[in-house]
């Protein structure tokens, strides 16, 4: 770890796990190591890359106010992991490839989603206890997508993989979270904080970290609001993951008895914690909660590892570790930067689909090779450079990946 302090320049300090931190992320974290809000210091976790406002892979402590792009547009995206009763090596690549499209049939991916919209009682509980219907983000336009985007994977980073582990274990890994809603929650609050900071000359550093108090009214209900994404994307999880175990059941006439309890955590979001004698909320934009003893989830990028950890309660970290790998170039650097060769070859021991080539816009004719594991961060140096955070309980190598 790292402590960061430029006594004329910022107000607390930050505390860096990261092994080479880039401009864009040490700007970010000064913006948040000067804001009215913060206190104590800003900790960056070993996958930190610049965001939106604030570098994903970074925590603070918030004084009495919410900053909604420090929980981000993806509300409660998390992962969600299952120890099956199968052998992973009962699985050959015919059989995985097979699985892989059974997913695929009952799991709409990228914009997809369902036809009809599903069944989920959180949706009634919303509407009868909101304190804000008829005003703002929610429309029945919105709810309507909603209804049909439960159960659905999204694009980008988000996945679902079939893992072995060390004693050739199957598990199923999910990563997914609030899809358009929280996208819709967040976006119409940090509006609202925009404003309102206007109105009261509020001293941000930008206005991508406007704030919300959390006893006025708006700020109240962001707060009820991204509550709901939070258990919304929760469930999002679960439907997919009984969708998967029940697709492995379809094409192999066995059903996959669990060995142990769902591991469930989100990794964007906020909340009231107690840290030094004292409630605060905690922002944890790309990072996961690691009290003591409790288990995390670190997923690696596509075709390496994925990490089931023990918490070690760090006070330096707030408790916090890292959501996964990080991003060590963006999409469009990724593209120019990493030849198709090299992703084949990266993702050689996975059933997957292949990179296609992009067929819109000034990288039109190039490959899409912007989540192959080149364009991430080393999970291994990763995970050593946050021994102090976690220990590790469980190692898990793909053997398929399914992404938007």
């Amino acid at each position: 770890m790292e402590v960061i302090y430029y006594q004329d320049i910022q107000k607390i300090p930050i505390k860096s796990w990261c092994d080479i931190l880039d401009d864009g992320t040490r700007e970010q974290a000064l913006n948040l190591a000067n804001h009215p809000v913060t206190r104590k210091w800003v900790a960056l976790m070993p996958d930190a890359h610049a965001g939106y406002g604030m570098p994903i892979g970074g925590v603070i402590l918030c004084e009495n106010a919410v900053i909604p792009n420090a929980v981000g547009v993806d509300i409660g995206c998390g992962v969600r992991a299952v120890k099956t009763g199968f052998n992973a090596s009962a699985f050959d690549k015919q059989t995985l490839r097979k699985i892989s499209d059974e997913i695929k049939k009952v799991i709409p991916v990228g914009f997809g989603v369902h036809q009809e919209p599903q069944q989920w009682d959180g949706f009634e509980e919303y509407i009868e206890t909101a304190t804000n219907l008829g005003w703002g983000w929610f429309t029945p336009d919105v709810f309507k997508r909603a209804r049909r985007s439960l159960g659905t994977l999204g694009g980008g980073n988000h996945f679902i993989e079939l893992q072995r582990d060390d004693g050739d274990c199957l598990w199923v890994m999910i990563h997914s979270g609030s899809r358009n809603l929280g996208k819709q929650i967040a976006d119409h609050y940090h509006k609202w904080a925009v404003e309102l900071n206007g109105q009261y000359h509020s001293d941000i550093p930008t206005p991508d970290l406007a704030f919300l108090p959390d006893d006025s009214a708006v700020g109240q209900c962001y707060i009820e609001d991204m509550n709901f994404a939070l258990t919304f994307a929760q469930a999002n999880r679960e439907f997919m993951m009984s969708a998967v175990l029940d697709s492995i059941e379809a094409i192999t006439s066995d059903c996959p008895v669990l060995r142990g309890g769902e591991i469930d955590v989100h990794h964007n979001y906020a909340t009231i914690e107690n840290h030094f004698g004292k409630n605060y909320w905690i922002h944890r934009k790309g990072a996961t909660a690691a009290w003591i003893g409790d288990y995390g989830l670190i997923p690696g990028s596509m075709g390496t590892k994925s990490y089931v950890v023990f918490g070690k309660g760090s006070k330096d970290s707030f408790s916090s570790c890292s959501h996964g790998a990080g991003r060590r170039m963006g999409r469009t650097a990724a593209n120019a930067s990493i030849t198709l060769e090299m992703a084949e070859r990266a993702v050689s021991g996975v059933v997957c689909d292949r990179f296609s080539k992009i067929t819109k816009g000034k990288q039109k004719g190039l490959y899409d090779v912007s989540e192959s594991p080149q364009a991430y961060k080393p999970i291994d140096e990763v995970i050593n450079a946050q021994l102090d955070l976690v220990s590790v309980a469980v190692e898990l190598t793909p053997i398929l990946n399914v992404k938007g």
